[in-house]
């Protein structure tokens, strides 16, 4: 039987209210940033005729060069990414959201950086070093082949979902969320898939301590490609996703924020960079300089290595009148 000392503990925190925040965190590799993984969001919906918008930029270098089994990988370059998202709140328990986003793949200026990064800690930088640096190169040979030398940009694929409120309490909140990827960025220029994509997700959000400062966020899913010509043969269609993430308010105006994201391997390959699951970890701050507004900054590294970007940096700017 539970002592009435714990069990207290475990009601008191289940009493909490949880506004916890997400941060907004993309797989920006050239192939797994295809897919419409969704990013974690707020497991509370808007009221109705209510509108929130975000912002948000990343900057992702990459440098994989593996080969096995016949195949070959290699990936050297940057990845910046624009997005722009809308919320807003149907009827009661329902919400629409909008996403559109910008991509540029270039040869980039962030290969000096993460050198000297690796050289002052003594890491392995993965062969990095050993090659000229700020190129573009994504290329592959194995089931499929794919190559780009040429830096490109446009609008990538946009995304609309659909999310109903299942629970919302002061100490529990769950949402279920559809979601519809929409093919519209060039394939040939890596900024879309070609196809379209459909996922489900449960994103939950609750308080785990006896205050009103420590929050937990997570979410889960599935996500069916549709088909892409970039890896059509070895291209993986059906695809798990998941993270979990804590907020840590430090004062009214600022938090700190951990979170873990992982998702399935995009494609069925023997190479890391292609065939392995991928699990990022990202560590932020964030500002309120208002009620209504927030402003993340973020950095994420790929802690399965080889899965997802070497790094990459993150910002974001959020407003949301009930925030």
């Amino acid at each position: 039987m539970m002592p009435r000392g714990l069990l207290a503990g475990v009601l008191a925190t289940l009493t909490l209210p949880s506004a916890a925040q997400p941060l907004y965190v993309k797989d920006l590799g050239p192939v797994s940033g295809l897919y419409g993984l969704p990013s974690q969001r707020a497991a509370e919906v808007l009221p109705r005729g209510q509108l929130a918008m975000q912002a948000h930029a990343a900057i992702s270098s990459h440098y994989i060069d593996e080969s096995r089994a016949g195949e070959r990988l290699h990936l050297d370059g940057e990845t910046n990414r624009l997005a722009a998202v809308l919320r807003y709140g149907l009827v009661e328990g329902w919400e629409v959201q909008l996403e559109l986003p910008w991509l540029r793949h270039s040869e980039g200026f962030l290969d000096s950086t993460i050198d000297g990064w690796h050289d002052f800690w003594g890491m392995s930088d993965g062969g990095r070093g050993d090659v000229p640096r700020d190129l573009l190169i994504y290329g592959y040979q194995g089931g499929d082949s794919f190559l780009l030398q040429d830096d490109s940009s446009g609008l990538g694929d946009s995304t609309l979902s659909l999310g109903r409120q299942l629970y919302d309490a002061t100490n529990f909140s769950l949402l279920l969320s559809a979601g519809y990827k929409f093919g519209s960025g060039d394939e040939e220029e890596f900024l879309g898939s070609g196809g379209d994509d459909f996922y489900l997700a449960l994103q939950a959000a609750g308080a785990i301590a006896n205050s009103a400062k420590l929050d937990w966020y997570g979410q889960a899913g599935y996500l069916r490609a549709g088909q892409s010509d970039v890896i059509a043969d070895i291209q993986e269609r059906n695809l798990w996703f998941a993270g979990l993430g804590l907020e840590w308010r430090l004062s009214p105006g600022w938090s700190l924020l951990g979170q873990v994201d992982a998702h399935a391997a995009p494609a069925d390959s023997a190479l890391t960079g292609l065939g392995d699951d991928s699990v990022m970890l990202s560590g932020g701050v964030r500002w309120r300089p208002a009620q209504a507004w927030a402003l993340d900054f973020s950095v994420v590294e790929d802690i399965r290595v080889e899965t997802a970007p070497d790094v990459t940096f993150q910002f974001g700017l959020s407003y949301r009148p009930d925030l």
